[in-house]
């Protein structure tokens, strides 16, 4: 059982969207320069967790994305299950019918573990994150490389 690449990325998008909120509406050109996640990618994720009321949108100039809800109320289980993100470790799909179309010896097993998983990740709030010192150390290294690229482009065009 392995988290795929959509929860992976709707979990670090949404956590720099946290990071960043502070200063108003971030924009998904942002988070894609910052995260390396191509923006298409983050068009369609950011679809899904304004349908789910995770984000809202702000149109026009200084436009993006904002929380929809306040940092300790969103956690990661929510944002993996907005973009609807299995986190099942059963072979079966939870499905109980891994063996033959009968429940397999380890299926309940797995599906506790599956369990345990999502409860973990229900635990975890946007907030707890943002607390983090390493997350935050990550976040300055990302904004500086940000900001020295941003300067680069400019001094090219003069």
């Amino acid at each position: 059982m392995r988290l795929t690449t959509k929860g992976r990325y709707a979990v670090t998008a949404m956590l720099d969207l946290a990071l960043h909120s502070e200063q108003g509406p971030v924009s998904l050109a942002d988070i894609s320069n910052r995260q390396g996640i191509s923006l298409s990618y983050l068009e369609q994720l950011f679809a899904k967790l304004r349908r789910q009321k995770l984000v809202s949108s702000v149109r026009g100039p200084g436009g993006g994305y904002r929380l929809a809800e306040r940092l300790e109320a969103i956690s990661v289980a929510q944002v993996v299950d907005a973009v609807s993100e299995s986190l099942d470790a059963t072979r079966c799909e939870g499905k109980g019918d891994c063996q033959h179309g009968e429940v397999c010896l380890t299926h309940h097993l797995w599906e506790d573990l599956s369990a345990q998983i999502h409860q973990f990740l229900s635990d975890i709030s946007l907030a707890d994150l943002v607390e983090r010192r390493d997350i935050q150390a990550v976040r300055a290294r990302q904004d500086h490389q940000q900001t020295v690229s941003a300067e680069q482009i400019l001094c090219s065009q003069v």
